[in-house]
């Protein structure tokens, strides 16, 4: 369950959704996510390390570089338990419905 928590406080902020997007189908360095945004590197590296901590990034190093790329699985589960939640919820609120026909 904590994964799950922490993938959804990782995507709650738009910058950090913006790199999942950036890095979602290749592998970026940090300098160049970091040029993407208005704010500062290191403001860039803290949303990288939130990222990384809710397993939604994987840092790889080369050299000096390091290249970061998505992991979307820990979203899954997040959309998983969502649906389970959301179903359970639908379903009460129908036979609610239903009985005041």
């Amino acid at each position: 369950m904590l994964r799950i928590v922490d993938a959804a406080v990782a995507i709650s902020d738009p910058i950090r959704r913006r790199v999942l997007e950036l890095v979602r189908d290749r592998e970026l360095p940090a300098g160049e996510l970091a040029a993407e945004f208005e704010v500062s590197r290191p403001a860039v590296s803290r949303h990288l390390r939130v990222l990384r901590e809710a397993g939604l990034v994987h840092e790889r190093r080369e050299g000096r570089l390091r290249l970061y790329r998505a992991d979307l699985t820990p979203l899954g589960e997040l959309r998983e338990w969502l649906d389970g939640y959301w179903s359970g919820r639908l379903d009460a609120l129908k036979r609610v419905a239903e009985e005041e026909r």
